[in-house]
């Protein structure tokens, strides 16, 4: 562990020395802006993934590191934690699809022969903390499904490719704890869901900033459980078909 925390740090002090500042909400991304030069470069132990606004900005960059490391340029990333990296040549928009994590998450979970829903949970659904069971045998009896475990692949999915699911997912955490019957059947409804859009991935378009939107539910009391509204927030991207 001590090797990692000195790793860590000596690379912290490289981008310093480099000009990049580190993010405050994740420490493995490092950011820096010469001029109209914007690079942005995340780090998993010893592996970089980096993007800039110019191509002069990647060669600094790029340069800069292989003075203070040994590195291997593997070229345009195509493939980054299990996601297919699509990119237009001619407009630059960059499309990012999961189909491989898909196929693997319904077949771990025995959905792959499920028919497919249209949307991530079915219309006007209500679920409640009284649908949470309360005899011991129940309990176990739920415990014994894999919920938390579908729970945390589909986590994973609406920050990667997927956050239209994210409301769905956030719902069906506040039972991760005590699910009932009806808790897991609707998680499995998302992974149906997912299965009917196997073939989407989210798009990045090279002309479109980004701009979050906050909003809430016109209903301030719609959740059930707390009588808290629901905050929301969205980004200018796309969920594309490839």
């Amino acid at each position: 562990m001590q090797g990692a925390y000195n790793w860590a740090e000596n690379l912290d002090k490289t981008f310093e020395d480099h000009g990049f500042c580190k993010s405050r909400t994740d420490p493995q991304i490092h950011s820096r802006v010469y001029g109209d030069k914007f690079t942005l470069i995340s780090t998993w132990t010893d592996n970089i993934l980096g993007v800039s606004s110019t191509a002069k900005g990647e060669k600094l960059a790029k340069s800069q590191l292989s003075a203070s490391y040994k590195i291997k340029d593997l070229g345009e990333a195509k493939l980054i934690l299990g996601m297919h990296i699509d990119r237009d040549p001619i407009i630059g928009n960059i499309t990012l699809f999961q189909r491989a994590y898909y196929e693997c998450m319904l077949k771990r979970f025995n959905l792959e022969n499920s028919l497919p829903k249209s949307t991530p949970l079915p219309p006007g659904l209500i679920l409640m903390a009284e649908d949470c069971p309360n005899m011991p045998e129940e309990v176990n009896k739920m415990k014994s499904t894999l919920y938390q475990e579908a729970l945390g692949s589909l986590i994973w999915l609406q920050v990667t490719t997927r956050p239209n699911i994210l409301y769905a997912v956030t719902l069906l955490s506040h039972f991760a704890h005590n699910l009932g019957k009806s808790h897991w059947t609707a998680l499995k409804h998302i992974l149906a869901y997912i299965k009917g859009m196997m073939n989407y991935g989210i798009m990045y378009k090279a002309d479109s900033k980004l701009n979050p939107i906050g909003y809430v539910d016109s209903n301030f009391a719609d959740c059930k459980n707390t009588h808290y509204s629901h905050f929301h927030c969205g980004w200018r991207t796309s969920i594309m078909r490839k």
